[in-house]
C-alpha cells in the first residue's frame, strides 16, 4: 500500500508534537537564583478558556469551525479565538510550552499536568448568578478542579515538589467583564437591585474571596487581568452603540470603576497575604490604545470582527458565517474575542512591563 496522508487531526496532532520537540526558548529570563514558572495555570472566562466548555451543555462553546481557523490543520479546540489565546502565549514567552490545555481534556497527559492547565469556563464570572445564567464552570467550582488537580500531581511528583510547583507556577486570573456586560447590563434583576457602586462592590468582594483560596491552595504568583474596555467590543458597540456604534462610553466607565476597586485590593493582598506576588495587571488601556489606534500595529479594522459581519456574531452565530479574508488586519476574531494576534500584542506588552513584580 502506498502512504496516505495523516488525516487533519493526526496533522494536528503531529504538528503539536513537533512543536513541544522544538519548545521553549521563550523571550522572558528571570535572574540567577530566582525560580522560573515551570507551569501556567488559567481560572476565569472565556479569554483563557482552553476547551473545558467542550465537555459542558452550555451556549458558551467554540469548538466548531471557524474557531481554531488558524490554528495548525484549522482544528478547533474549544479556545475562543481564530488561533492561540494568553494562556499558551504567556507560556511560550516564559519558554515552557506553546499550548496550555483545558483541564477536562480527555486527552490530558502527566506532562501536561506538569507544565500548566486551565481550569476557566466561558461565561463564567465572579458574581454568582453570571455563571448559572450560562451554565458555565463557577470560580469556585474551577477551585474545586484545582484541588483534585493537585491530587494528581502529588501522585506524580510527591507533596513537597507538587507544592513548590504551585507556589512557582503562574496563576492568571481573568474574569469579570461577563459579570458587566451579561449579567448587570444584560438581561438580569441584578441592575434594579444594586447600582454601579454596590455592583462593583459585590464583584470586589467575591474577587477577594477567590483569590484568598487560591493563595490557600499554594499559589503564589497570581497575575489578575483587569476588565477591557467593554463598551469599544464589536458586540456593545451595535447591542449599546447606538445607529454609529459608537463605544459606549456606559460601558467603559464601569470597567474603569471596578478596575479601580480591583487595583486597590489586589494591592492590600500583595502585601498582607505573606510572600505573594499578586498583581493586577492593566489589560483597559493596551487594548483601547490598539482600538483608537489600529494602523500603529497593523491592523485595519477594531471596530468589527472576522467572523461573518463581525457586528454581532458570537458562539454559535460564528457557525458557518464565513470569516474575513485576512484575520492578522483585524483587532477582533468575533464580535467579543480579540485575535490572537492581537493577545499577542498585548501578552508581550503586559510581560514587558509587569514580569519584574512577580521576582
Amino acid at each position: 500500500m502506498g502512504f496516505r496522508f495523516p488525516t487533519r487531526r493526526w496533522f494536528f496532532v503531529i504538528v503539536l508534537l513537533c512543536m513541544e520537540l522544538h519548545c521553549c526558548r521563550g523571550r522572558v529570563r528571570f535572574p540567577p537564583g530566582v525560580a522560573h514558572p515551570p507551569a501556567v495555570f488559567a481560572y476565569g472566562d472565556s479569554i483563557v478558556d482552553q476547551g473545558n466548555n467542550n465537555q459542558l451543555q452550555t451556549t458558551a462553546k467554540a469548538n466548531f469551525p471557524p474557531y481554531g481557523k488558524d490554528l495548525p490543520g484549522g482544528i478547533p479546540t474549544g479556545r475562543f479565538c481564530n488561533g492561540r489565546t494568553p494562556p499558551d502565549l504567556i507560556a511560550e514567552e516564559l519558554g515552557i510550552k506553546k499550548m496550555v490545555p483545558a483541564y477536562l481534556d480527555p486527552n490530558l497527559t502527566q506532562q501536561d499536568l506538569l507544565t500548566g492547565v486551565s481550569f476557566a469556563s466561558g461565561a463564567a464570572g465572579f458574581d454568582p448568578q453570571t455563571s448559572q445564567n450560562a451554565a458555565a464552570i463557577s470560580l469556585g467550582t474551577q477551585l474545586e478542579y484545582l484541588k483534585a488537580y493537585k491530587e494528581k500531581l502529588r501522585s506524580i511528583v510527591g507533596s513537597e515538589r507538587a507544592a513548590q510547583i504551585m507556589s512557582d507556577s503562574l496563576h492568571v486570573v481573568a474574569a469579570g467583564s461577563d459579570d458587566l456586560m451579561n449579567t448587570y447590563f444584560g438581561f438580569s434583576d441584578r441592575r434594579f437591585r444594586y447600582d454601579i457602586s454596590s455592583y462593583t462592590d459585590l464583584i470586589t468582594s467575591s474577587a477577594s474571596t477567590f483569590i484568598k483560596e487560591l493563595y490557600g491552595l499554594g499559589a503564589r504568583r497570581i497575575a489578575f487581568f483587569g476588565i477591557p474596555s467593554i463598551g469599544c467590543l464589536p458586540s456593545q458597540r451595535t447591542i449599546a452603540g447606538g445607529f454609529t456604534r459608537n463605544c459606549n462610553n456606559l460601558y467603559n466607565e464601569a470597567a474603569q470603576f471596578l478596575n479601580s476597586k480591583l487595583s486597590h485590593l489586589l494591592d492590600s493582598l500583595s502585601q498582607t497575604l505573606p510572600q505573594s506576588r499578586v498583581v493586577y495587571i492593566d489589560i483597559y488601556n493596551p487594548l483601547l490604545q490598539i482600538i483608537q489606534n489600529p494602523q500603529i500595529y497593523g491592523f485595519e479594522v477594531s471596530d468589527r470582527g472576522c467572523c461573518g459581519t463581525g457586528v454581532i456574531e458570537v458562539v454559535a452565530l460564528c457557525r458557518n458565517a464565513g470569516t474575513c479574508a485576512d484575520t492578522s488586519k483585524y483587532v477582533f476574531w468575533d464580535s467579543y474575542h480579540p485575535s490572537e494576534r492581537t493577545y499577542k500584542i498585548i501578552v508581550r506588552q503586559v510581560l514587558q512591563s509587569y514580569i519584574n513584580r512577580f521576582l
